[in-house]
């Protein structure tokens, strides 16, 4: 089982806030999800991002790999060195 660390898109039509995700690579973007880790929203000025740096940490000590977005905001957050 490949495990990704990913947005979910939410919010309203032109209106995106997005959670951050631990799921299975075969299933689609907004579909089943193994645990909630975060939140990012770049409607607001600056961004918010919010990360439980606990759970992000086990989970990549797990071996889920991050998507290049997710990457980032984990480096900006402070989890990711």
């Amino acid at each position: 089982m490949a495990v990704k660390i990913r947005l979910r898109r939410m919010g309203a039509k032109k209106a995106p806030c997005y959670r951050i995700v631990v799921a299975d690579s075969r299933y689609p973007r907004d579909g089943r999800f193994i645990e909630e880790i975060g939140f990012y929203n770049p409607m607001k000025e600056p961004a918010e991002v919010n990360v439980d740096a606990e759970k992000a940490k086990k989970w990549l000590g797990n071996g889920a790999q991050p998507t290049e977005t997710v990457r980032d905001l984990l480096k900006k957050s402070g989890v990711l060195d």
